[in-house]
């Protein structure tokens, strides 16, 4: 499933190897949850002295309410994978919660 995305990177321009990692990384969990609408996936470098300074934060709409995550790592490629991870648990939770009703 291919999720829509806006990749916004803050003050600096990601190179077309990080937005297509992104983006594959993000279409990986439409194997979770195949209601995602949309995705907004902000970017930036954080001031930071231990080296950790690359922010990743995603928010994914799906229906009924957004699910968000926000990582920071040494690199935007681990703080995307950090992120996606975690909007994975959310979005199980989210499909368990709706299969309850």
């Amino acid at each position: 499933m291919k999720v829509n995305l806006k990749i916004t990177s803050v003050h600096f321009d990601a190179d077309k190897k990080l937005l297509e990692f992104i983006q594959e990384k993000v279409n990986k969990l439409g194997q979770y949850y195949d209601k995602i609408i949309d995705g907004d996936v902000i970017l930036k470098v954080d001031n930071n002295p231990t080296g950790e300074n690359k922010v990743a934060e995603i928010k994914l709409s799906v229906p009924g309410n957004d699910i968000f995550a926000k990582k920071q790592c040494k690199t935007f490629e681990e703080a995307t994978d950090l992120a996606v991870e975690a909007l994975r648990r959310q979005l199980k939770k989210h499909k368990e919660k709706l299969s309850k009703v």
